[in-house]
Order: C-alpha cells, then structure tokens, then sequence
C-alpha cells in the first residue's frame, strides 16, 4: 500500500494539523516507511501463538466485592449547612 499527496493532504485534515506544501513530501515517506513495516508484520507466521494481554506471565490480583465501611451517612451530613434525607444540599447556581 502507498500513500500519495492526496492522502496525506487528507490525514492532515482530518487530524487538525496544518501542512504546508513543502511537507507533503516528508510525511509521505514517513507514512510509506511505517505501513511498508506494516506490512512486514503481516508476513510473520503466527497460527499457533495464543493473544497476550503482555510480554510477562501475570495475574490479575482479585479480591471480593464486599462493603466494608458505611452505613453512617448521618454523621457524614452532620457538618452540613443544609441536609435533607441524608443528602446534601446546595444553592442553585445555574438558571
């Protein structure tokens, strides 16, 4: 796959970056490097490899869902300027 003027003209746009004519080249062979090792990757054999979340063997460290604290939320609001039903409330501020 190769890229052209056009398209690289359009990622600029689409990506919100200015570029200016004198670039165009530049970006072009950048872009023409990175999908040519693209597409060396696509050449790599790999029927066989399981999916890997990384290159280390981990484990997700899992605990069980439990509350563990709460169940006071009467002294939470107790400092509160003004409280109704264990919630706090506050002035409106947009009309």
């Amino acid at each position: 796959m190769s890229v052209d003027a056009a398209t690289v003209k359009r990622i600029g746009r689409l990506a919100r970056i200015r570029i200016e004519e004198d670039e165009v080249a530049g970006y072009q062979n950048e872009l023409n490097a990175i999908l040519g090792f693209v597409e060396q990757l696509d050449e790599v054999d790999v029927s066989g490899v399981e999916p890997m979340t990384s290159v280390t063997p981990m484990q997700l460290r899992r605990r069980d869902d439990v509350v563990t604290d709460g169940g006071y939320a009467d002294k939470v609001v107790s400092n509160a300027p003004l409280t109704e039903d264990n919630f706090f409330m506050v002035p409106k501020v947009v009309e």
